[in-house]
């Protein structure tokens, strides 16, 4: 049986108008929200472990409130249990912080064999936090890992390099970041999904099986998290309007006339004086 933690993270819809803040920050409230789609990947990996060689997945999450929604979500899946950390004082964490904040949570929630983490997220795009909570946590860590088995009690992986790939082992516990060539995200189940729509109907239960924790309750330092320890300066965010256009599709002849109808339908000759 192995303890298995997999984190996950809530992002404004990518369907959905988000407007920005005063401060140049997200304003989140008024967005869609959605579970970041890098973590479906991870979410899988967590639960194939479960599948193929027993164990308890915790999902753990780092948001305001509204964010025991993808923990819920999780659980859908097949999900065993969640912790929710959310404090006000975590606000416009950059990396740097979010992975402290995220180490103090682990150290709190207990001992674990496997942590599987997104590879990114929407809202950041910067594959930072995974190794870095590696590196807090002093783990192994195989970043990009497309695909996995467990051999003699050691993680073998397939990790993504530049020009192809490579295959790395390591004992637990390890940090994996799952790439987004790993396998998808299976359906709910009903059975799972019944769970949860019964928990909804009963607090008192829900809070049995995904616990909310503060920087209080974990022993973090709120100097290190928040904007207070985030030394990532944001200058200046902007909102881009859609751009509009169309396409022509051009199929079904030789390569030389279809070459043609495209400089036809272009200023050709303009482009190249602009050269």
């Amino acid at each position: 049986m192995y303890n298995i933690f997999v984190l996950i993270k809530q992002v404004p819809d990518q369907g959905s108008k988000a407007g920005i803040n005063s401060d140049g920050t997200i304003d989140r409230a008024k967005a869609k929200r959605m579970l970041n789609p890098f973590d479906r990947f991870a979410l899988q990996a967590a639960l194939h472990i479960k599948k193929e060689y027993g164990g308890v997945v915790t999902a753990i999450s780092m948001g305001p409130p509204p964010a025991v929604e993808i923990l819920l979500e999780a659980m859908e899946h097949g999900v065993d249990q969640g912790v929710l950390l959310s404090d006000r004082r975590l606000a416009a964490s950059d990396t740097l912080a979010t992975a402290y904040a995220l180490y103090k949570t682990i150290e709190h929630v207990g001992k674990f064999d496997f942590i599987f983490c997104g590879l990114q997220t929407t809202d950041g795009d910067t594959a930072q936090v995974g190794p870095q909570l590696a590196e807090r946590l002093s783990l192994p860590q195989v970043s990009y890992c497309e695909d996995f088995s467990i051999k003699n009690g050691k993680l073998e992986a397939r990790r993504i390099i530049e020009g192809g790939y490579q295959i790395v082992e390591s004992p637990p516990p390890v940090l994996v970041t799952v790439a987004n060539s790993y396998h998808h995200l299976e359906y709910k189940s009903f059975r799972d999904s019944y769970k949860v729509q019964q928990l909804k109907r009963n607090p008192e239960e829900m809070a049995k099986v995904i616990r909310t924790v503060d920087l209080d309750i974990i022993g973090a330092d709120a100097n290190r998290c928040g904007l207070k320890g985030s030394p990532t300066i944001v200058a200046m965010t902007q909102k881009v309007g859609e751009i509009g256009g169309h396409c022509k599709m051009h199929e079904g002849q030789t390569p030389e006339h279809m070459v043609q109808e495209a400089l036809a339908a272009c200023d050709y000759k303009a482009l190249l004086k602009t050269k």
